[in-house]
C-alpha cells in the first residue's frame, strides 16, 4: 500500500552579506578599526571621507544617461548611472551630534619593556655555571610561567632535558641549579609550590621576630594556615593571638605571584576601549557612541572618473567591458560596507538605548539593587530585532558610566520572587549577599546556611545551595576561610 505524504520545512539562511553584518556588529571598538583598516587595504573602490569629500556624484547624476550610452551593449547589463549618481554614497555622513567627537588617539597602549623570560636570563650571568649548568638554568628559566612558578616535578624536568635538550643530567643537580634560579628577581620565581614562593620571599627578609615566626608557620604549618585554623596555630607554636595576626600580616604582604608583579611580561596588556558612553545631564541619561565607531567612507574619485570615462566613451571594447565588471565588483563591496557600517552603529545605537531605558534607574544611582530583572528576549522584543543580534552587542561592548567602565552583558539577569510576590534580579540578591558578608563579625563568619536566613529575613527566601551557588560566583570563599583573628 502507498501512503503519500507532503512535508513542509520552513527554514531561514543568512545571505554571506547578513553573516558579515553579524561579524561587524559583534567587533568592539578596536577590533572594528582594524577590520576598516583591512577593508580599506583590499578595496581600492574605498576611501577613508576625512581627507577628501567627493561632489562630482551629484553633478554626473543630473546628466542624461542616455547620451551616447547603449546599455544594451554590455552583455551583463551594467546600469553605469547607478553608480554615478548615488549621491548618498558622497554625502554619507555617520559623526552626527549623537556620535562622540572625542578618542582620536588611535594607539592602544601595551605593556612595554623586555619578556619576563629574558628578564630572567639577563640575571643569570650574575652566577658561575658549568657549561651543562648553564644550559639546565636556561631550560628551567624557560619553564617559567606567566605566574613565576615552576609547575613540573624535577624528574619530568630531567626527562626532558634529555629528550629535547640532549642534556644527560639527574635530580640531584637540576636542584642544585634550581636553587640558583630561585635567587632570582622578583623574590618568589622558580617556586614549585605557594608554600615554597612564599618561603623564598621570607628567606629574604629581615630577621625579625615577626617573619621568624610566619616562616615557622610556613615550614611546619602551611596547612591549617591555608585553611584557617587558628586555634591549632596557636595551640601548635604556642603564641598568642597578637602574635599570630603579626605574623599572618607578614605573610600576607608576601606575593603569591612574582611574575605578575614583572610590568614586562610577556602577555600583551591590551585596553579596555568603551563603545559607548551614558552621562546624566540636569537628571537626564545621555548616550553616546564613541566617535571610534563612526568612520566616515566614500567611493574613491578614480574609480568614479574611471566610469565617468567608460560611460562617455563612443565604442565600447572587450578590455573596457572586462574592466568595468571588475569595477562593478569593487564598488558593490564599497557600497555594501558603508551601508553594512551605517547599520551597525543603528543596531548598536537601538539596543543599547533600550538597555538604558530599561536599567534606567541603575544607570541615575549607580546601586546595583536597582538593577531590573533583564534577559535578552526582553530587548530583543523591545527594539524587535533578533536574540542573537543583541547577544552580539551585549557579549562584546562596554559603557562607560559614571560608575565605571562596564561590560553591557553585566546588565542582564535572571529573576526570582521575593516574599512580596515582587520579580528582583539575582544581581540585587548577590549585593545583597556581598554586603551581608561584608558586614559580619570576621572572627565568627555566617555559614551558607545563616546567610541564607539573613536573606530570607531581608524578604529574599532562597535556599542555602542558591547562596553557596552566589557566593561562589562572586568568588568568596566559605565561611572558615573568610575567619580573622
Amino acid at each position: 500500500m502507498l501512503k503519500q505524504q507532503l512535508n513542509f520545512k520552513l527554514s531561514q539562511k543568512l545571505s554571506p552579506q547578513q553573516i558579515q553584518l553579524m561579524k561587524l556588529i559583534q567587533l568592539p571598538t578596536q577590533a572594528f578599526e582594524q577590520r576598516i583598516k583591512e577593508e580599506l587595504e583590499e578595496n581600492p573602490a574605498l576611501e577613508d571621507g576625512k581627507e577628501e569629500r567627493i561632489d562630482e556624484y551629484d553633478d554626473l547624476g543630473n546628466e542624461n544617461s542616455e547620451d551616447d550610452y547603449d546599455n544594451e551593449t554590455i552583455e551583463t547589463e551594467i546600469d553605469v548611472d547607478e553608480y554615478l549618481s548615488d549621491d548618498e554614497i558622497p554625502s554619507y555622513r555617520l559623526n552626527a551630534n549623537n556620535y562622540s567627537p572625542d578618542d582620536d588617539d588611535k594607539q592602544v597602549p601595551y605593556a612595554a619593556g623586555t619578556s619576563f623570560t629574558q628578564h630572567l636570563k639577563t640575571q643569570l650571568s650574575t652566577f658561575r655555571f658549568e657549561e651543562i649548568e648553564q644550559e639546565i638554568a636556561e631550560f628551567l628559566v624557560g619553564s617559567v610561567d606567566e605566574s613565576g612558578y615552576i609547575r613540573r616535578s624535577v624528574q619530568d624536568i630531567v626527562d626532558d632535558l634529555a629528550f629535547t635538550q640532549n642534556v644527560y643530567t639527574d635530580e640531584e643537580t637540576v636542584e642544585k641549579v634550581l636553587m640558583k634560579v630561585q635567587k632570582l628577581d622578583p623574590a618568589g620565581v622558580g617556586a614549585r609550590s605557594l608554600e615554597e614562593c612564599l618561603l623564598i620571599q621570607l628567606n629574604r627578609k629581615e630577621p625579625t621576630k615577626q617573619v621568624e615566626l610566619a616562616t615557622d608557620i610556613m615550614e611546619r604549618s602551611f596547612d591549617h594556615f591555608s585553611k584557617k585554623h587558628y586555634k591549632k596555630l596557636l595551640s601548635r607554636h604556642d603564641i598568642s593571638e597578637d602574635e599570630l595576626r603579626d605574623a599572618i600580616e607578614v605573610i600576607e604582604h608576601l606575593n603569591p605571584k612574582p611574575g605578575g608583579a614583572y610590568s614586562g611580561n610577556t602577555r600583551m596588556v591590551e585596553h579596555v576601549i568603551p563603545d559607548f558612553t551614558i552621562k546624566i545631564e540636569d537628571g537626564e541619561l545621555q548616550l553616546t557612541l564613541n566617535g571610534r565607531n563612526a568612520p566616515e567612507m566614500h567611493i574613491s574619485r578614480d574609480y568614479n572618473n574611471m566610469l565617468k570615462g567608460y560611460k562617455e566613451s563612443k565604442e565600447k571594447t572587450k578590455a573596457q567591458k572586462d574592466a568595468v565588471m571588475f569595477i562593478k565588483q569593487k564598488l558593490d563591496a564599497a557600497k555594501w560596507f558603508i551601508e553594512a557600517i551605517k547599520q551597525r552603529q543603528q543596531t548598536l545605537m537601538v539596543t543599547m538605548s533600550s538597555i538604558m531605558n530599561y536599567q534606567k534607574e541603575y544607570f541615575l544611582t549607580g546601586d546595583e539593587r536597582n538593577l531590573r530583572p533583564m534577559i535578552l528576549k526582553d530587548i530583543a522584543d523591545e527594539i524587535e530585532m533578533d536574540v542573537s543580534t543583541v547577544s552580539r552587542v551585549a557579549n562584546s561592548k562596554y559603557v562607560d558610566t559614571p560608575y565605571g567602565t562596564k561590560l553591557i552583558k553585566e546588565f542582564f539577569s535572571e529573576s526570582m520572587t521575593n516574599d512580596q510576590g515582587e520579580e528582583v534580579s539575582t544581581r540585587e540578591i548577590k549585593k545583597i549577599l556581598e554586603m551581608s558578608i561584608d558586614e559580619e563579625n570576621k572572627r565568627k563568619p555566617l555559614t551558607d546556611e545563616k546567610l541564607a536566613k539573613v536573606l530570607k529575613d531581608k524578604g529574599y527566601p532562597i535556599a542555602r545551595r542558591t547562596v553557596a551557588k552566589y557566593r561562589e560566583q562572586l568568588d568568596i570563599p566559605v565561611a572558615r576561610l573568610r575567619k580573622e583573628i
